[in-house]
């Protein structure tokens, strides 16, 4: 983190930009170190190697249909009226190791993925024929288990094909020594299943940071219970823990911890062991109930090893007071967040978000924003010399963008509609309709 022990006052003689303060997070959070882990488990991870196919996929030549293996000679000039009639030698299943050579004449009974026999040259789908039965086309097969003998006799092929016709040739998806996969590849079903398809049963990859939530406030209560005079529920640590998921973390939610220094200390002490990242929402203002400051401020006079929270000023709204610093033996990074639910979530998709990113190893760490055409009944007003983000609702096709609810840092329902933020500069105190905005696209 800083090179020396911050302490409360330092924040205080400062405003950070909202630059500064992301740029001081990401030159502080380092990504996780890589391991070897299952397929399963290194869903949402990033790949730290190049993956080299070992094996041409597919590894044999076989059949895309369900249907007939045959020479190409001997259908040529088929018809319903004129089919032609070949011997069935036998059946060749998937997974099958030994298969029937086609000979002239002849045609092998073939599922698909199955390989194509030795002296085989092209695939008919089963409805190009009469599927053995002697009559007109078919729409399938008759279960082997119920019909063995639909393996052997005469089948009627009333069309013909080329050479190769419904054949996946071997190496057709990708061949040996390709490379598969590149390192800072982030790992979804389709990589996990190429993965799996070339033999592999373990990857190398930075693992999905633990990112540990808690919420401060004893008028805090959980959803589901009955709420008391003076209380409310705790929205932000659901919020910010379902935040972190979303983000690629693995994330622990923590019950809110009431208003004592001492308790939330101990808390996060407690939360160490299983945290990559831990952060907190509420207590960072200068109430004096804000017990965020009160048990963290000192820290960093406590440690001699660098490490130490520092709270801060921002010129941001929402968002103005803001926590960051490590902790424990592992200088575990720790942001603490406003306690507002709009500045909390703000707050987090602005600092908490990247941090996540950085953590995992990937090199694009922000979310995707675009430029929109503001759509309001009336001008916007901003704070001078502060960076505003406003929810609003983003319409691609239109290439604009609606306010959602007021500025208050209170209004949750208004948050839940929002699928973006608009950002209005520090220096533009007035944003009139038609203007043109950058929007931070949250969906």
């Amino acid at each position: 983190m800083s090179s020396s022990a911050p302490t409360e006052v330092t924040g205080q003689d400062h405003v950070w930009s909202v630059s500064e303060h992301l740029d001081d997070i990401l030159g502080s959070v380092r990504p996780l170190e890589p391991i070897e882990l299952q397929l399963l488990d290194a869903q949402g991870c990033v790949l730290v190697e190049d993956v080299t196919v070992p094996v041409s996929l597919p590894p044999f030549d076989n059949s895309s249909m369900d249907g007939y293996a045959v020479r190409v000679a001997d259908i040529t000039g088929a018809s319903e009226e004129f089919p032609a009639v070949l011997t069935v030698i036998g059946d060749v299943a998937a997974g099958q190791g030994e298969q029937p050579e086609v000979g002239a004449g002849q045609a092998a009974r073939i599922m698909t993925g199955a390989p194509l026999p030795p002296g085989a040259e092209a695939v008919v789908p089963v409805e190009w024929t009469d599927g053995g039965l002697g009559e007109g086309p078919v729409s399938g097969m008759r279960a082997h288990s119920t019909a063995p003998d639909g393996a052997s006799g005469e089948v009627r092929v009333h069309r013909p094909a080329e050479a190769r016709a419904h054949v996946r040739a071997r190496g057709s998806d990708v061949q040996a020594g390709d490379r598969a996969l590149s390192a800072g590849t982030v790992l979804g079903a389709p990589q996990i299943a190429l993965l799996a398809a070339i033999g592999r049963g373990t990857v190398k990859v930075r693992p999905r940071p633990r990112v540990v939530v808690m919420s401060t406030g004893s008028e805090l209560i959980q959803p589901g219970e009955e709420l008391a005079k003076g209380q409310i529920y705790d929205s932000n640590s659901f919020a910010l823990t379902a935040a972190a998921r979303d983000a690629g973390a693995i994330a622990y939610r923590v019950g809110a911890v009431a208003d004592d220094a001492e308790t939330l200390r101990s808390t996060i002490e407690d939360q160490l062991i299983r945290a990559d990242l831990i952060v907190t929402t509420g207590g960072v203002s200068v109430g004096a109930y804000d017990v965020v400051k009160e048990a963290l401020s000192s820290v960093g006079d406590e440690d001699e090893d660098g490490s130490g929270i520092e709270f801060r000023k921002l010129a941001m709204q929402p968002g103005k007071p803001q926590g960051f610093g490590s902790i424990g033996p592992d200088h575990t990074p720790l942001l603490a967040l406003p306690g507002n639910p709009v500045s909390s979530y703000v707050s987090f998709e602005i600092f908490v978000r990247p941090a996540v990113r950085a953590l995992m190893g990937l090199p694009d760490v922000h979310r995707p924003t675009a430029r929109a055409t503001l759509s309001a009944d009336k001008a916007l007003t901003s704070p001078s010399g502060k960076r505003q983000f406003l929810r609003g609702r983003y319409d691609a096709d239109a290439g604009s963008v609606r306010p959602v609810g007021g500025a208050g840092s209170h209004l949750v329902a208004a948050l839940a509609h929002a699928d973006a933020l608009i950002v209005v500069p520090e220096d533009t105190t007035s944003l009139e309709p038609g203007a043109d905005v950058e929007v931070v696209l949250l969906g």
